[in-house]
Parts: C-alpha cells; sequence; structure tokens
C-alpha cells in the first residue's frame, strides 16, 4: 500500500493499522503524535485505526533538551 508520510510517497508492506506502522519504523515506544488525514488519532486507537492506500499521515515525535 502506498502510505504520504509527512508529506514523502512511501511503499509499505504488512501495515494494515497506525499500530502497525509504527511497528515497522521503530516507533512504537516513543512520545509522539499521529495526524492521520488531518485528525489527530489518541494514542489508545492506534491499534484499531485502520490504514487505506493513499492515506496521508504526519507523524511528529518530540526531542528533549536543553
Amino acid at each position: 500500500m502506498q502510505l504520504i508520510i509527512n508529506g514523502e510517497a512511501r511503499q509499505v508492506c504488512d501495515v494494515n493499522s497506525v499500530s502497525d506502522l509504527l511497528l515497522s519504523f521503530k516507533l512504537e515506544h516513543k512520545i509522539l503524535v499521529v495526524e492521520l488525514n488531518r485528525e489527530i488519532i489518541d494514542r489508545a486507537d492506534y491499534g484499531i485505526t485502520a490504514l487505506r492506500d493513499g492515506d496521508r499521515l504526519e507523524i511528529v515525535h518530540f526531542v528533549g533538551g536543553g
């Protein structure tokens, strides 16, 4: 399936949900925000939020520093 992730077209396999996508990018334990088609997804819903070909996602993770 093809997704647009942070403005870049990406081909992904074996990804059915937001949770699957984060696992494939090794981001499942990061503090982040996921926006799917301009709607912010609650972290509790990552596993039940299905992805479809052509979906647009923005994934923002936080970096600490001083």
